[in-house]
């Protein structure tokens, strides 16, 4: 066989068949690994891609978000950053600030209204403690009521504002709900009669002597009428009062909803208020004994005890 070119050339030529066909699979089989690993990279690579939001995506999405945590914090932030009119749909998706600030509110006034609550049955518990033996500790009664007179105005206050906006139509208050039926038909009628039993007793002490017969009678009348609708007063807001009440001291819900600190320091001004009016008002308690019937002679009808004329 002539050969023409190289000498390499002549030995390809007349090389055997069977090491032509051992060359060809050799070079067949690096060929195939050499896609296998270009495969294997480019996929891991797009998986990589695909987990992580970081690489082009075949389908883009336009409406969902990507799979992965992160992506999907950046698209949300992303997101709440456009313009409203590129995409109205999505925004009318979105809750409103105004609602969620006007449900805080109104828990906020739930959480003063509990709060001040608790307050009062405490204060409420030691003037009843004190009508028990009213003629030796009439000073710690007049004190205690007295201090009583700013929280239950505060109380009061925060009541009448949740009565006011539930009934002139506010959305948060209406979602919110009144309470029941017979403890709102009563609440007015133990407003009136709590400032009748604290006004009474003011008027006593302040008052001129010649009525004293009189306001005598309308504190004790006014105060047993109030004490049969504070009963059920408490007993129908028991319940919320104390799981409404240490709200605003726990580190983990009083970060719930804004003001803790407002609220607290508005209840410590109210009872400090209560105490200064106390302390102004303690020293007439002398005068008004020297005044007028002496409390120790006082019977529980409300009349002086006839004297013992002294012996000769």
């Amino acid at each position: 066989m002539d050969c023409f070119g190289s000498v390499s050339s002549c030995r390809f030529a007349i090389a055997p068949p069977d090491e032509l066909m051992e060359q060809d699979r050799e070079h067949r089989r690096r060929h195939s690994i050499r896609d296998q690993a270009t495969d294997l990279g480019s996929g891991t690579v797009r998986w990589i891609a695909s987990s992580t939001g970081r690489g082009p995506s075949q389908q883009p999405h336009r409406t969902e978000f990507p799979r992965s945590s992160v992506s999907a914090w950046e698209a949300a932030v992303t997101r709440g950053r456009q313009d409203p009119g590129q995409d109205a749909s999505e925004w009318q998706e979105l809750p409103e600030a105004d609602d969620c600030d006007a449900d805080e509110g109104v828990e906020a006034n739930a959480r003063l209204t509990g709060m001040t609550a608790a307050l009062l049955l405490v204060l409420l518990a030691v003037e009843g403690f004190t009508i028990l033996r009213i003629g030796k500790l009439l000073t710690l009664h007049v004190v205690i009521g007295m201090v009583l007179v700013p929280p239950v105005l505060l109380k009061i206050g925060s009541t009448t504002w949740r009565f006011a906006r539930y009934y002139l139509g506010s959305p948060e208050y209406r979602r919110k709900g009144p309470p029941p039926a017979i403890l709102r038909l009563l609440g007015p009628f133990l407003v009136v009669l709590t400032l009748a039993v604290l006004g009474s007793g003011i008027a006593l002490l302040l008052g001129p002597s010649s009525a004293r017969s009189e306001l005598l009678t309308i504190h004790k009348a006014t105060f047993i009428l109030w004490i049969a609708a504070m009963v059920v007063h408490v007993l129908g807001h028991l319940v919320d009062t104390a799981r409404l009440a240490p709200k605003d001291f726990y580190w983990r819900t009083r970060r719930q909803v804004r003001g803790a600190s407002t609220r607290q320091w508005t209840l410590v001004g109210a009872l400090c208020l209560g105490l200064l009016l106390a302390v102004v008002v303690a020293p007439k308690i002398g005068p008004w004994r020297s005044g007028g019937t002496p409390v120790h002679l006082i019977t529980p009808a409300g009349k002086a005890a006839p004297s013992v004329p002294p012996s000769g």
